[in-house]
């Protein structure tokens, strides 16, 4: 039998609750997934506001964050990059997203989940989805 770890309920609304007080900050609206460790999501928020196609965004990105291991932004380099890059469709299922602002949690170096955010411009993305995740291993 193997054991895994993934994030729980209160993780997810820590990292929501901070995001949403970044983003409200910010005057802002964005969409707000956190999910588990395959990436299926354990909590949502859309802000009043928010894009409505940034909710599959924002599922896809944590989705993506959780299955690689790694930020969608270094997804999107790697697909976009001339040289050395690929597309999307190698890595063999449409839920994968390079746009930034997913990003994997990990505990003991195995991933338990992810956070993602869509509906800002991506660096902001970036930025807030860094702070729900910051939220998780500061608990």
């Amino acid at each position: 039998m193997i054991a895994s770890s993934t994030l729980g309920y209160e993780d997810a609304r820590g990292a929501i609750d901070a995001i949403l007080a970044e983003v409200t900050r910010r005057g802002k609206a964005a969409v707000i997934v956190v999910a588990d460790a395959h990436g299926e999501p354990i909590a949502f928020a859309r802000m009043d506001g928010a894009p409505l196609s940034s909710i599959a965004v924002a599922a896809n990105k944590a989705w993506t964050a959780a299955r690689a291991g790694k930020p969608t932004a270094d997804i999107g380099k790697k697909v976009r990059d001339a040289e050395q890059g690929f597309d999307i469709a190698y890595y063999g299922d449409p839920r994968f997203c390079g746009w930034g602002g997913g990003i994997p949690v990990r505990r003991d170096g195995t991933v338990v989940g992810s956070v993602a955010v869509s509906g800002l411009p991506e660096a902001e993305d970036m930025e807030v989805a860094t702070v729900g995740a910051a939220a998780i291993s500061g608990s």
